[in-house]
Parts: C-alpha cells; sequence; structure tokens
C-alpha cells in the first residue's frame, strides 16, 4: 500500500479540469494525492455503456484503490466538454447513470458524481 492519504478522479482530460479537481477532492477528503483516470467526456462513454472505455476505466480505478488504497471515486463532469457537449441537464443525468455503473464495481470506496461550473467551481452531485 502507498504512503498517503488517496482518492481516484474519472476525469476529463481537459486540462483545465485537473487543478480544480485535485485542489477540492484534497481539501475535502483531507487527501495527499489525487489519482487521475482521465477520458474524454468520461460520463458519457460510461452512461453510455462503451465497454471497451468502461473497462479500460474500471481496471485503472481497480489499480487505484488496490494499490494506493484509494477511498474515494469521483465521476468528474464539467462546462464546456469538448469531448461530451451536451447541456448541463444531459451532464447530470450521465452522472447519475455512471455513479450507477462505477457503484456496480462493488469497490470498498465511497463513489460521487461533480459538476464544474463556467468558472471552474466543484459542486457534488
Amino acid at each position: 500500500m502507498a504512503d498517503g492519504k488517496f482518492g481516484t478522479a474519472i476525469n476529463c482530460m481537459d486540462g483545465r479540469v485537473q487543478i480544480p479537481v485535485i485542489e477540492w477532492m484534497k481539501e475535502n477528503f483531507g487527501l495527499d494525492y489525487v489519482d487521475m483516470v482521465t477520458e474524454p467526456g468520461p460520463e458519457g462513454k460510461i452512461s453510455a455503456g462503451d465497454a471497451a472505455t468502461i473497462a479500460s476505466i474500471k481496471k485503472r480505478v481497480e489499480i487505484s484503490v488496490e494499490k494506493h488504497g484509494s477511498e474515494i471515486v469521483i465521476i468528474v463532469a464539467h462546462h464546456d466538454c469538448a469531448g461530451n457537449p451536451v447541456s448541463k441537464v444531459a451532464h447530470e443525468e450521465q452522472l447519475v447513470e455512471s455513479i450507477r455503473v462505477v457503484k456496480s464495481w462493488n469497490l470498498p470506496v465511497r463513489i460521487a458524481g461533480v459538476w464544474l461550473d463556467e468558472n471552474w467551481q466543484v459542486s457534488e452531485l
């Protein structure tokens, strides 16, 4: 097990969202480190049942949980997403379904979804 307290973010690859998510997770969950599992518009791919992408994300999340002892997994959606250009309402619906999918993996962690607005402020769904 790694030294320090870890969390995991299933995050968009968009560079604008990395630092706000890391800072928010460290502050809100007392983490030392945040493992990033990135995909363009991950909540869209998970909620749509993209089997190959889901399997890849799951494998990477399992490494974070098993090898780093990650205690929380956050799924991130954000304003102005090039990889998943849908409305905020659609992002929120996809986050709800993505949370359901990730919970079905039966990992021993808390799972939640967050939204980053146009000011890159994070709010939990």
